[in-house]
This record gives C-alpha cells, sequence and structure tokens, in this order.
C-alpha cells in the first residue's frame, strides 16, 4: 500500500514541477527555438516574400559564399568587429579589475567613494543609457566617446604624430571606461566572496601584498574571471555601435533579403560561440574551485 501512495506523490510533485517550467519552456520553443531553427532553414534558401505570400528555394552554401566573396563589406566589416573585441576585451578585464581591487580596500567615507564610482559606471552601461536617452542618443554619445579631438593649442605644440597617439590613446580610455560597469561589480562581488582567513594565514607566513594578490586574489576570482571574459566578449559583438548589427537590419528590412543577413547572422552566432569554447578551454586549467584540494 505503500508503495502506490508513494508513487501517487512523486508522480503529483512532478507535475506541479512540470506545470511550473510549462510557460519558460513554451518561451523558449516560441521566442528563442523556433526563430533559431526558421533562421537557419532561410539561410540555406532565398526566402522572399510575393503578392503577400512568402515563398522558399533552396539555394544551398550560395548565401554563406556570397558573404565573403561578393559582399567584401561583410567581411572587412566581420574582421574590424573580431579586432575591436580582441583589443577591447583584455583591457576592460584589466582596467575593471583595478578599480575593483581598489574599491574593495578598507578607506575612510568606502561609501561614498564606491558610490562616485559605480555611478558613472551604471549610467555608461550601454543598456541603461538606451533607456534614459533613447537609442540614438547612447549611439551618438558611443561614437562621441571614441572620437575625442585635442584643442588647436595643445595639438600645435605636441605635433600631428603625438597628437594623433594621445588621441587615440584617451578615446580608448574613454571606450573601455564606459564598457566596464558590469564588469567591475562582478570583480567586486568575487573580491567579497573570498574568505578573509586566506589573507590573515598568509600575512602571518609573512607574504607580501604583490604574493597575497598573485598567489590567494588571482585564483580565487578564477571562476568570475570566467565570466566576465565571456560577458565582455559577447558585449563587445552585441555593441550598439557594431557596424554588423546595422548591416543586418539594413540587408533584412530594408533591402528584404532575409536569407542573406540570415547567413550573416548564423557566421556572426558561431563565430562567437568558437571564439567563446577556446576562451573556455584555455581558462579551465586556470579555474580554481573553492572544490580543490
Amino acid at each position: 500500500m505503500k508503495q502506490p501512495a508513494r508513487r501517487k506523490a512523486a508522480l503529483r510533485n512532478n507535475l506541479e514541477a512540470y506545470t511550473f517550467m510549462a510557460p519558460y519552456v513554451i518561451g523558449v520553443l516560441t521566442f528563442f527555438l523556433f526563430p533559431l531553427i526558421f533562421s537557419l532553414v532561410i539561410s540555406f534558401g532565398d526566402y522572399r516574400t510575393v503578392h503577400g505570400g512568402n515563398t522558399l528555394e533552396f539555394v544551398g552554401l550560395k548565401n554563406y559564399i556570397d558573404l565573403f566573396v561578393e559582399d567584401a563589406t561583410y567581411s572587412g566589416a566581420f574582421l574590424t568587429g573580431i579586432k575591436t573585441t580582441l583589443i577591447n576585451t583584455p583591457l576592460i578585464v584589466i582596467f575593471s579589475l583595478i578599480i575593483a581591487v581598489v574599491l574593495n580596500k578598507k578607506m575612510i567615507a568606502q561609501g561614498f567613494f564606491r558610490t562616485v564610482f559605480f555611478l558613472p559606471f551604471l549610467l555608461g552601461t550601454g543598456y541603461v543609457m538606451k533607456q534614459l536617452l533613447g537609442v540614438g542618443a547612447v549611439d551618438q554619445a558611443m561614437t562621441m566617446a571614441r572620437s575625442i579631438v585635442l584643442p588647436a593649442e595643445v595639438s600645435g605644440y605636441l605635433g600631428a604624430d603625438l597628437t594623433g597617439l594621445l588621441t587615440a590613446f584617451l578615446s580608448q580610455i574613454t571606450w573601455v571606461f564606459w564598457r566596464s560597469g558590469v564588469q567591475v561589480i562582478l570583480f567586486l562581488a568575487g573580491l567579497q566572496s573570498i574568505n578573509k582567513s586566506l589573507y590573515e594565514s598568509a600575512r602571518v607566513d609573512s607574504a607580501t601584498e604583490w604574493e597575497v594578490f598573485w598567489k590567494i586574489t588571482i585564483p580565487m576570482i578564477t571562476p568570475m574571471m570566467l565570466l566576465i571574459i565571456v560577458y565582455t566578449i559577447i558585449d563587445s559583438f552585441t555593441d550598439p555601435t557594431n557596424p554588423i548589427g546595422e548591416m543586418f537590419m539594413h540587408r533584412a528590412f530594408d533591402k528584404t533579403e532575409y536569407s542573406l543577413s540570415a547567413a550573416m547572422s548564423w557566421v556572426y552566432f558561431l563565430f562567437i560561440i568558437l571564439l567563446v569554447g577556446i576562451v573556455f578551454l584555455v581558462m579551465k586549467r586556470f579555474i580554481h574551485s573553492e572544490f580543490d584540494k
């Protein structure tokens, strides 16, 4: 008698769990999985809207070949996006870690200084700025952040070559500052999760601050560092000023080249997955777990 009762209880519990999961599963299938599969299918065809109806003619790999053979604009923008990501990701990660370490130190009016630092970071985050100012204003602000112009007096004194280098440096620093808000918060959370007894033990053994940082702090935040690197890569590829995103929209909705736009998206998506996979493989050997012996 007990066995059937247990089975009924387990079935009832499972049914309740499935009921709560159903909206999420339906949402994923409707708004993510179906569009993903549909875009993959039409990327191998010629999808058109004709007289109020839709037609799809299979063309194989033609769209993918055209991207890099016929359309030099896409390949150029694609390579530019890769270069920008490979340059900005390490800069943002290092900058964010430095700021987080400074803000994690005990100091007078620590809460005030964190607020002073975090407010520009949070307001500088693209999604927040979009909500406050609108997409157009954010795009314009980001463009300005990447095109700093020095006063004429300073440019005349430094000369053309030095002015160019300084302008590029300041523009890059401004851009890194703009994109580092979330990363600083994540790093700070990782630093605050480290067991303080580890630091106390290290100092008892006369370890220097430099040794403590490299032998305790860095290993303990490697899981968070992996998350931040992946987030930064994806954030860079989905940046509002990324020309490839605009190219997708232009091809699909202005020129109604749905299949070519789908092929563009899939090449871009697969490259991001590949890059993230490489990061996981490289970082895997350095990841420290609290369960490691």
